[in-house]
């Protein structure tokens, strides 16, 4: 059922922070979306807004971190420290959503925060993710994903997507690589499943596969991704290697600006 906040859904939330309900508080919108959470918080005052957003536990005031406007994101961030910001926050979230919150940070905060992730692999991908334009594939790209090498049989795959699988929230396709990384392909999760265990990953990968360069305009990213309706989109650079991938909630800012665009037209 859509959540609907209204004034006296507001006025409610704000008299029990006043009464230090905070139990009771998170009870209520334990069923909430992080988005409604957001919106709630961007409605309250700034003071309620940063009690209410500091009542969750890292992971969910991550996620609920990344849907804040940029007014009420720089809000509830000014009292934390750059130590706080890394650990309860940027650790939480994945490579592209991180990058996209240092990013707003003056380039000393940048080192600082980043000096403070105890995740180095996760570290050097917000670094590597910062060094591509915000308006290119590179920029809209996460480093997280599931891959596997064509000379791997199916009993392999499964352990290494297991290992690979802790470090990514949604899993929404598996990616078949040769030794050097280059993109080869993609792996149906049904067709390893029934396949025997002693099966090579290269006699029966699909090789059909779209990609996109690093350096593609995030226009081409979002018309590539309506064109063959596709949720997610793996991103390779100059030499084919793959790199990173972009799901569809990544370009549909893009998407609406286009639309915009054209209907002014």
């Amino acid at each position: 059922m859509k959540f609907e906040l209204t004034k006296e859904f507001i006025q409610e939330i704000t008299g029990k922070i006043e009464r230090q309900e905070f139990e009771l508080i998170k009870t209520e919108l334990s069923e909430l979306h992080n988005v409604d959470i957001a919106e709630l918080i961007e409605e309250l005052d700034e003071e309620h807004g940063k009690i209410l957003f500091e009542l969750f536990e890292d992971e969910t005031s991550a996620e609920i971190l990344i849907e804040l406007d940029d007014e009420s994101r720089e809000s509830v961030l000014e009292d934390l420290s750059s130590k706080e910001i890394a650990e309860e926050l940027i650790e939480n979230l994945e490579s592209d959503d991180a990058a996209d919150i240092i990013a707003e940070f003056s380039s000393e905060k940048k080192v600082e925060i980043l000096s403070h992730i105890e995740d180095v692999e996760h570290a050097s991908d917000i670094v590597d993710l910062l060094s591509y334009p915000e308006n290119t594939a590179g920029g809209l790209m996460a480093k997280e994903l599931i891959k596997v090498n064509e000379k791997w049989a199916v009993l392999r795959c499964v352990v290494e997507m297991r290992k690979q699988a802790e470090e990514v929230d949604n899993v929404y396709t598996i990616y078949v690589v040769d030794d050097h990384d280059v993109l080869l392909g993609t792996m149906s999760l049904k067709k390893l499943l029934l396949s025997p265990e002693k099966t090579l990953i290269k006699n029966i990968y699909n090789d059909k596969v779209i990609s996109v360069k690093a350096n593609s305009d995030d226009e081409e990213v979002a018309n590539i991704m309506e064109k063959y309706d596709l949720i997610v989109l793996p991103v390779v650079d100059d030499l084919d290697r793959l790199i990173g991938r972009i799901t569809i909630d990544d370009v549909v800012d893009v998407m609406k600006e286009e639309a915009m665009e054209d209907y002014n037209k």
